[in-house]
């Protein structure tokens, strides 16, 4: 990923590295740029008036947000009653209504760039702004702009095989129909992604969505509430803002679906809260992702893809890699290869701008405490660089910590940011049994010369998604279904397997002719006992009398 912080690159470069990265297909360029277009021409909530996206420097105030959280919860409630009303009204917008919708967020992601790079910098003090443009803006937009295209495919029935010996020419489908109103918490550490990204398979399977971001991203919040309200009336799209009882109000309502991305703990309230009403959840959790490195792949090339990950977002994001397994033999040489690689390719990463601040300072000093009770412990602790956390900032250095005890709290709770563990192991196997006696991990790396090690790794272990030689990956392919299992959460979203976690599977029989379906009904006689024992002949089956 050693392209995050080329910004001076041209134009047919950086659409070669979207393209890798599977977020915008350089086919699409276009389509983005005419989406602003687009959504001012053909959106509803345009028509009959110009639409601007404001490009001003700095985030806005909060677009008419409530001053306190019980009128959030008045807001959020009318809000639920307006969207379920709409629903009764029109339950199944048609694909162009949705291409419609999908577009206008495609535009306004890519219309109010510039403010989401600055919003983003107002709530973490340090954000680098082509990141910003890569993940929480180009990569919203390319979601958007895939749902769009495959609209066609994604909403047909599937012709499922009936019985023609029971249900003669009947035909058998399955169909896919809009939940109805979809509940969205989204978290602190991508504000824009996880939060319009999900949005985009909602919207893309027909339904009405209210967002409730994070309360530690002020700025981001009030500016996804002012984007959706310039492009989606409040019966299709709204965004509430709001501190702790609007969070504990939100799961208690009695959606249609309710998706919560964050922590495990909170992930359980969530769930808990949702079960009053059958609500059914989607939940993305995180974890302990671990890294494992197999004997032949100690080098320069591993290293930069662990460390490039684990420097994303200073390791605020659920799938980096949380700690390494690497062989015992091979401890010290890991260790030295991380410090030449920070060292050669990105010297006084910590004081640099792509080094993005903690959240808040409550985070920065728990993650200061990890390392200090690793130290306390007498663990050898490495710090990669000569700068220490800046509290100003909240910007601090990578850090490894090597060989800790499993009791450790950074061996025990997701770490979420710049620290990294590193195991040694015996035999590959070792690594295996390890990972598997913890919880399952959102993502699980291997690394591999040999493909067939690799692919025994893949096959005796469980998580939500993993790669082969590189980390994180597969939460960047738009088409690539992404979540967790057991305790790093369950569902998916992005691509087909996002509008199918959102839309209701109904199962549809259309009787034909020359069916037997009367065979089932009372009075039962010589025509069930007829079809009985022509089934039982032609399996072999006899009378066990």
């Amino acid at each position: 990923m050693q392209f995050l912080g080329d910004r001076d690159e041209g134009a047919q470069s950086a659409q070669i590295h979207i393209h890798n990265l599977g977020i915008v297909d350089p086919a699409d360029i276009d389509v983005l740029r005419h989406a602003q277009h687009a959504a001012t021409m053909s959106h509803p909530r345009a028509k009959g008036r110009a639409m601007t996206f404001t490009t001003t420097v700095g985030p806005s105030p909060d677009q008419g947000g409530p001053a306190n959280d019980a009128d959030a919860i008045a807001e959020l409630r009318a809000a639920f009653a307006t969207q379920k009303a709409a629903v009764l009204r029109d339950p199944a917008p048609g694909i162009d209504q949705r291409r419609q919708n999908l577009r206008a967020l495609a535009g306004v992601i890519t219309g109010y760039r510039h403010r989401i790079q600055d919003a983003l910098s107002a709530d973490f003090a340090v954000h680098p702004a082509g990141f910003a443009d890569l993940v929480e803006i180009l990569g919203v937009a390319g979601r958007a702009v895939f749902a769009a295209e495959q609209l066609e495919e994604w909403t047909a029935p599937e012709p499922r095989l009936a019985a023609p010996g029971l249900l003669g020419t009947a035909q058998v489908d399955m169909a896919y129909q809009p939940k109805g109103v979809i509940g969205l918490i989204s978290p602190w550490n991508f504000p824009f992604d996880l939060s319009l990204g999900p949005l985009a398979d909602m919207l893309a399977a027909g339904n009405r969505v209210i967002i409730k971001p994070s309360e530690y991203t002020p700025a981001c919040s009030a500016l996804l509430r002012e984007m959706m309200a310039e492009v989606f009336e409040p019966e299709q799209v709204t965004v509430v803002t709001g501190g702790l009882e609007l969070a504990r109000e939100f799961p208690t309502l009695a959606w249609d679906h309710l998706l919560y991305t964050g922590n495990p703990e909170v992930g359980r309230l969530v769930a808990r809260a949702a079960a009053e009403n059958l609500v059914p959840t989607t939940l993305e959790l995180g974890g302990k992702c671990p890294a494992i490195v197999h004997e032949d792949s100690v080098t320069a090339d591993t290293v930069a893809q662990i460390i490039g990950t684990k420097l994303v977002k200073n390791g605020q994001m659920c799938i980096t890699v949380d700690y390494c397994l690497v062989p015992r033999a091979a401890l010290a040489e890991f260790t030295e290869l991380v410090r030449a690689h920070m060292q050669e390719h990105v010297p006084g990463f910590a004081s640099s701008p792509d080094c993005t601040g903690i959240i808040t300072e409550r985070h920065l000093n728990r993650l200061v405490g990890l390392v200090d009770e690793a130290r306390a412990r007498g663990v050898d602790v490495v710090q990669i660089d000569d700068f220490d956390q800046n509290v100003a900032t909240r910007q601090m250095p990578l850090t490894l910590v090597i060989d800790p005890p499993d009791d450790l709290a950074l061996m025990r709770e997701e770490i979420f940011g710049p620290i990294l563990p590193i195991k040694p192991y015996g035999k590959v196997e070792d690594a295996v049994s390890y990972v598997n006696r913890g919880e399952r991990p959102l993502g699980l790396y291997v690394f591999a010369q040999d493909s067939d090690a690799a692919e025994r790794v893949l096959a005796t272990t469980v998580s939500g998604g993993a790669c082969v030689n590189t980390c994180a990956v597969q939460g960047a392919v738009p088409a690539l279904g992404f979540g967790g299992i057991g305790r790093s959460g369950h569902g998916r979203h992005h691509g087909v397997d996002g509008f199918r976690e959102f839309s209701n599977p109904r199962g549809i029989v259309r009787r034909g002719q020359d069916d037997l379906i009367d065979v089932m009904f009372p009075p039962y006689g010589d025509l069930l006992n007829g079809v009985v024992a022509s089934v039982l002949g032609a399996a072999g089956e006899g009378d066990a009398t």
